[in-house]
C-alpha cells in the first residue's frame, strides 16, 4: 500500500514571528542552521494566503541532521494577528510546541537564556527514558513570538541523568 501514499515527507513547520532576527538567533543558539532568508511578496502569495498585499520576510532554519526545517515568517503587510491570549497554557487548542532532541538540556537552557528564553515549568525526568522541558522564546513575554498559535514553546528532550 505504500504506493498509494500521497505524503512524501514533512517538509517544514511554519511559525509567524514579530522579531525575525531574534527568532533566528534563538534557533541558531538551539543548534539549527540558517538555510536561507528572503523577502516574499506578489500576487501568488496573496492567492495562497488569501490575504491582500502580503509582504513578508522568511528565514528557513534547518536541523543539523538536515531532516527537519522550520520556516520563520515576519509579516510586514498585513500585520500579524493573534488568535489567542499571550502565553496561552499548554492545553490550548492548536499547535502548541515543536520538539527538538538535544544532547544536554542544561547547556542548551543556559545558552537560550542569553537569547531571552524562559522555562515554562521545570525540567522533568520521565521514568528512566529521558528528561524534557518547555521553553518560551525571546518574544513570548513581550509580543507574539512565535505566534500564539505555536505558543513560543520549544519542547526539548534529552538523555536521562
Amino acid at each position: 500500500m505504500l504506493g498509494d501514499m500521497t505524503i512524501q515527507r514533512l517538509d517544514h513547520v511554519g511559525v509567524v514571528v514579530d522579531d525575525l532576527e531574534a527568532a533566528i538567533a534563538f534557533f541558531v543558539e538551539l543548534g539549527m542552521e540558517l538555510e536561507n532568508a528572503m523577502p516574499v511578496e506578489g500576487r501568488w502569495v496573496d492567492r495562497v494566503a488569501r490575504l491582500d498585499d502580503v509582504r513578508v520576510d522568511i528565514a528557513m532554519m534547518r536541523t543539523p541532521d538536515g531532516h527537519g526545517r522550520l520556516e520563520l515568517t515576519k509579516f510586514h503587510t498585513p500585520t500579524a494577528t493573534s488568535a489567542e491570549p499571550e502565553n496561552a497554557p499548554p492545553n490550548t487548542l492548536g499547535i502548541r510546541n515543536v520538539m527538538f532532541a538535544v544532547d544536554d538540556i542544561e547547556d542548551v537552557l543556559a545558552r537560550l537564556h542569553t537569547q531571552g528564553a524562559e522555562l515554562v515549568g521545570e525540567v522533568a525526568q520521565y521514568e528512566d527514558s529521558y528528561r524534557l522541558c518547555y521553553v518560551r522564546g525571546p518574544e513570548a513575554s513581550s509580543s507574539h513570538w512565535p505566534s500564539s498559535s505555536a505558543e513560543a514553546v520549544v519542547e526539548m528532550v534529552g538523555r536521562p541523568r
